[in-house]
């Protein structure tokens, strides 16, 4: 059988065609190879370079590694976190003619790291916590799309950090099964095979001496799958809000704040007995909202004054016509945030009178704003107009907080 190499993007043949298909993958020279961490697997993995690509290439069975192909396939149009399918090569053999291996072939993820490339250095527990976050975020996802993963684990996952946030994309796929729905004995085998997997993998460093003392294996394992259950009722809930009623929707964001995720994109899908509302989740390292609020906005604030904010942008965005996540002919992220700074945030802030606000600086005013919105709205149990805020604000509320900063006498 000849060497066949079948690819989505034409030009990916032509940049594998010079790789040393005749040799086994544990015998490929260095000079084709990539120095890059690799984590444990049941099947031979190298990092090679293909022109200007650095790829992942992985030796299997010729039908797995074809059934693998076309799930990773399946899952980049669903828009799931996971490594990026390039090729499969069949049809291998050696110098004598004899049979090798098929072989997957993967785009390398840049700036990824297998879980015990992380461990060399002892993890802080913090950390630890929001890795367990990141990958429950995954299989949530995956899960929601009618993926059940088959073999949850650490070592099928590779984890970046992306200016403060964590995410989680799946590496192997093999023994995955991509259906119109999961039932929940589906989800609820591959939650029970994350939790065995990820208190495994644990133990094992916990005997390697590369986990921190204050971290128990069993219940590393067992928290995952209460992070899954939480964030799948939040996110699988289904909600329909009176147009406009956007109150209703902040509660939801902070629901997700409460159980430790952000909202990495929202959509509201607008019909005639209201809006309907669906959520992406993210993990985040600390700093992430006071980074990412001076890099759309220049408002330099607190971080739970910029997360407050942040979502504050995010509802706004979602109504406006020409918000696109995704969409190459949409506005960027950075126009609409000028536009909200320009349209909502200083016009906002500028209702307060100055000499009424001249203690405060503009972020902290319309955070307290904020704030003040949602106790009025949720006293009322219906959205309150920022104009009628602002009036209650200047009126019971900012006298007392000018009040406390007036300096005391001794």
């Amino acid at each position: 059988m000849a060497l066949q190499i079948s690819a989505t993007n034409p030009e990916h043949p032509a940049l594998l065609l010079e790789l040393p298909w005749h040799l086994p993958l544990e015998q490929w020279p260095e000079e084709v190879l990539v120095p890059l961490p690799r984590g444990i697997s049941r099947h031979v993995v190298r990092y090679a370079r293909a022109g200007t690509e650095v790829i992942a290439v992985k030796e299997l069975a010729e039908r797995p590694a074809l059934r693998e192909y076309e799930l990773l396939r399946d899952l980049d149009r669903l828009g799931i976190p996971s490594v990026d399918p390039l090729a499969v090569v069949t049809g291998r053999t050696d110098t004598a003619g004899g049979p090798l291996e098929s072989v997957l072939v993967t785009r390398h993820l840049g700036g990824s790291q297998p879980y015990r490339s992380m461990f060399e250095t002892t993890m802080r527990p913090a950390t630890m916590h929001r890795l367990m976050d990141a990958l429950a975020v995954l299989l949530v996802r995956l899960h929601l799309a009618g993926f059940a993963w088959g073999d949850c684990s650490l070592s099928n996952t590779l984890f970046r950090r992306d200016a403060g946030a964590y995410a989680a994309y799946l590496v192997d796929a093999e023994t995955g099964d991509l259906h119109p729905q999961l039932s929940n004995g589906q989800r609820d085998y591959d939650l029970d095979l994350a939790r065995v997997n990820i208190s495994g993998e644990l133990l094992d460093l916990e005997a390697s001496g590369a986990l921190h003392p204050s971290v128990d294996p069993i219940e590393f394992g067992t928290e995952i799958c209460a992070r899954y259950h939480g964030l799948w009722q939040e996110l699988t809930r289904t909600s329909v809000y009176p147009a406009g009623k956007y109150h209703y929707i902040e509660r939801r964001i902070r629901r997700l704040n409460d159980l430790g995720f952000d909202v990495a994109e929202m959509q509201i899908e607008h019909a005639a007995n209201g809006d309907s509302v669906t959520f992406v989740p993210k993990v985040v390292d600390a700093g992430h909202h006071q980074r990412q609020l001076l890099r759309l906005t220049g408002l330099d604030t607190e971080e739970n004054q910029a997360r407050r904010l942040l979502n504050d942008l995010e509802s706004w965005m979602a109504t406006q016509d020409d918000y696109a996540p995704g969409d190459p002919l949409g506005a960027r992220p950075e126009v609409l945030a000028h536009r909200w700074v320009r349209d909502v945030f200083r016009p906002t802030v500028r209702t307060v009178p100055q000499d009424l606000r001249s203690s405060m600086d503009p972020a902290e005013i319309y955070h307290e704003l904020l704030e003040h919105r949602w106790y009025l709205s949720e006293r009322a149990q219906h959205d309150i107009g920022l104009d009628t805020v602002v009036e209650d604000y200047i009126k019971n509320i900012l006298p007392k907080v000018r009040e406390t900063l007036r300096p005391t006498d001794d």
